[in-house]
């Protein structure tokens, strides 16, 4: 009972809320690009291109998520206030958000054990389990060497 009149009392941060998907997955591509405490121009423009792709929107659309998704990957107090609404989307798509990540951290070109561990925890969040987390990694390195 307590806990339900502190709940009901204690302010919301707008990572709380109840947000769109597309918002939530945005929000997760740039905590893992802010993870190595560095966000550079080619983890924003990669996160800008996988909400383009994957969310089929034009570059106005894109660009308003990714700032509002930057704003609230710097008020969030962890994964969880985003992997929650993730959480929604099929399996398949949910293991495409987490090779999304790896596109994300590898993008810059750096490798850091605090990314890999973010990515690790986002997949259990997910629910998605180590063998696909690995091939998602596989196909993100893939278009990443592609792609240069």
């Amino acid at each position: 009972m307590m806990k339900s009149l502190k709940n009901l009392f204690t302010p919301k941060t707008p990572a709380e809320l109840a947000m769109p998907v597309e918002v939530a997955v945005g929000a997760l591509l740039v905590e893992a690009a802010l993870i190595d405490g560095v966000y550079v121009n080619i983890e924003s423009d990669m996160i800008a291109e996988i909400l383009l792709e994957s969310f089929e929107f034009d570059a106005d659309k894109a660009d308003a998520v990714l700032a509002q998704a930057e704003t609230l990957a710097e008020e969030a107090v962890g994964s969880h206030q985003f992997t929650k609404h993730a959480k929604k989307l099929a399996l398949q798509d949910r293991m495409k958000v987490v090779e999304a990540i790896y596109r994300v951290i590898l993008s810059d070109g750096e490798r850091s054990d605090k990314e890999e561990a973010y990515v690790r925890q986002v997949a259990g969040l997910l629910h998605v389990d180590d063998v696909s987390r690995a091939q998602a990694r596989q196909r993100a390195e893939a278009r990443i060497s592609g792609a240069a």
